[in-house]
């Protein structure tokens, strides 16, 4: 039988139609695996920002019941009213209104007082969009981020000069590589972290939260999130640039902070261990000031580590070319108070020194009775917002037996995650009792769900870090949780209830904050540059809901009222 006319035609014809189909899937392929691979420009958003300002506006008639089903309602912009916000210059890229250089060195250089907050008055404030440096690109993915930056993220080399050969950060090509050492661990912090793990119980879970004073770019809490620890990182801002910038880049918690001469902004008995590795903290100075506020801070229990100067000063004294008699001088003071705050000495081999605070007060009774006249008189120890760090002894919770920790028991994590905080089922925290507390995890639960509906990428390491705005219980946070992001949550000094140490009984980590001073600046005076956070969630002020949303690029977001 003869072939039809023009069958090998109609053959050619659909062989050429299969070819562009599977060409142009693997092209969509290829091009969605960039955008998420890290490598691709910032959002669409973003870069129109850096280059000509902003087109975010404010929405008069968003509703704020979070739709359980994931559905978003229509929002009818011609009723609504716009409020277009220019880009700032691009000097302003590195940026950060309370901690702007050219102020801080206006005031005194003693304990530390010009690099606190201290924050533009009125008619100071920029009412403009800090832009992202000139070639942003999106962050790589953790735990890549952990290791690489791109260079033009953070264009920033002086790092890579003062502590090139402390193995802190080398700058390659393009981008800035962390290989995880620091001063005081030049073999790595994974190592470093391993010859801690043998005193402090940091596998079982036990050890959740830390606390890392003067942490320069966080090596030591970005190895320790491998271990399912979150540290809050903080250092001071520098003359040349934010370390923590570097830090948030790579994806680990990180704010900018001091120990001065105001309290640390966390509730007290919050982290299961603090740090301190070349921190260049005066810790026996101001009569111990330093060392108590750090015993606020750390729960009963809580374990304490100190490596670097003064500790084996006999051995390293001429390596640090320092006099014998100062650092001598300087272990003494360290030890006297810490045996004021009763802390007990579990060890010091090398340069690592580990204490650990006792679990009530029944356990010091070795303490002189002259020493209760340095037991602070303050009612409130959570008050802490611009308060003066007090020379005085926050004193533990009362128990009924010699063995109870004060405060309560912590279950080990995960579990702690969803237990009821000890402050809830003491009834610490007036009008929270144990029901709401349940209630309001099983809410967040489905607002999560319904959120991940709406963006699918919440989950997926596209989005590294979260911040919570008005965090109330942390429930946020928990139906979050996950290895691929964090969430800072955050407690505005103006809510009604101080629940920030429920969040931190629960394995979680946050800070207080005053929005009300930064909110109509546009900027987060203490996480660095203004493009540090991927999303936001819930900031409440003045009995007004409005929530903050940044684009993936973390530069551009829209103020909804």
């Amino acid at each position: 039988m003869a072939p039809k006319p023009g069958s090998a035609d109609g053959r050619t014809r659909s062989s050429f139609q299969i070819f562009i189909v599977i060409g142009l899937c693997l092209f969509f392929y290829i091009l969605g695996a960039w955008q998420r691979s890290g490598f691709g420009k910032g959002d669409s958003i973003a870069m129109e920002i850096t280059k000509t300002g902003s087109d975010c506006n404010i929405v008069s008639n968003l509703n704020f019941e979070t739709h359980h089903g994931g559905e978003v309602e229509t929002i009818d912009e011609s009723k609504s009213k716009t409020k277009m916000f220019e880009s700032c210059d691009a000097e302003y890229t590195d940026y950060t209104p309370c901690q702007d250089q050219k102020r801080a060195m206006t005031f005194p250089r003693n304990d530390m007082i010009y690099r606190e907050r201290h924050c533009p008055v009125e008619e100071e404030k920029l009412h403009c969009l800090i832009p992202a440096p000139k070639g942003y690109v999106t962050p790589f993915t953790w735990p890549k981020s952990r290791d690489y930056v791109p260079f033009a993220n953070a264009p920033y080399k002086s790092l890579t000069v003062e502590k090139a050969v402390q193995n802190w950060i080398q700058y390659e090509g393009n981008v800035f590589r962390f290989p995880g050492g620091g001063t005081q661990f030049p073999q790595g912090a994974d190592k470093y972290i391993d010859q801690l793990a043998a005193v402090v119980p940091i596998k079982d879970g036990t050890v959740r939260t830390a606390l890392d004073t003067g942490c320069g770019v966080a090596s030591w809490g970005a190895y320790l999130l491998s271990r399912h620890v979150l540290a809050m990182s903080f250092a001071p801002r520098d003359s040349h640039e934010a370390q923590v910038q570097f830090a948030l880049e790579r994806g680990v918690p990180a704010v900018i902070g001091v120990l001065g001469t105001v309290k640390l902004p966390y509730p007290s008995r919050a982290f299961d261990m603090a740090h301190c590795s070349r921190c260049l903290i005066p810790w026996g100075a101001n009569d111990g000031k330093y060392l108590m506020e750090v015993d606020r801070v750390l729960r009963p229990g809580g374990y304490w580590v100190l490596s670097g100067p003064p500790i084996n000063w006999k051995t390293n004294y001429k390596s640090w070319q320092r006099p014998r008699e100062e650092l001598e001088e300087e272990q003494r003071k360290i030890e006297e108070v810490a045996k004021l705050l009763c802390w007990e000495k579990k060890s010091e081999k090398g340069e690592i020194a580990i204490w650990q605070k006792r679990v009530n007060a029944d356990s010091c009774r070795d303490r002189q009775d002259d020493s209760q006249d340095i037991f602070c008189k303050s009612p409130v120890s959570d008050d802490v917002w611009y308060e003066k760090m007090e020379t005085c002894i926050t004193p533990y919770p009362n128990v009924e037996s010699s063995d109870e920790a004060a405060g309560g028991e912590l279950k080990t994590f995960p579990a702690r995650l969803y237990a009821v905080p000890p402050r809830i089922s003491s009834g610490s925290v007036p009008g929270i009792s144990v029901q709401a507390y349940q209630e309001d995890n099983n809410k967040w639960k489905r607002h999560v769900k319904a959120y991940k509906k709406i963006n699918s990428l919440l989950d997926t390491g596209r989005y590294r870090n979260i911040m919570d705005m008005n965090a109330g219980l942390g429930s946020f946070a928990a139906a979050l949780e996950s290895s691929k992001l964090w969430v800072m949550n955050v407690m505005p000094t103006i809510a009604e209830k101080n629940t920030l140490g429920v969040i931190y009984e629960r394995g979680l980590i946050g800070i207080y904050h005053d929005w009300y001073l930064s909110l109509y600046s546009f900027l987060l005076y203490d996480f660095s540059s203004s493009y540090t956070f991927n999303i936001q969630f819930n900031l409440c002020e003045d009995e007004i809901q409005k929530i903050i949303l940044f684009s993936s690029s973390r530069t551009c977001f829209s103020l909804l009222q």
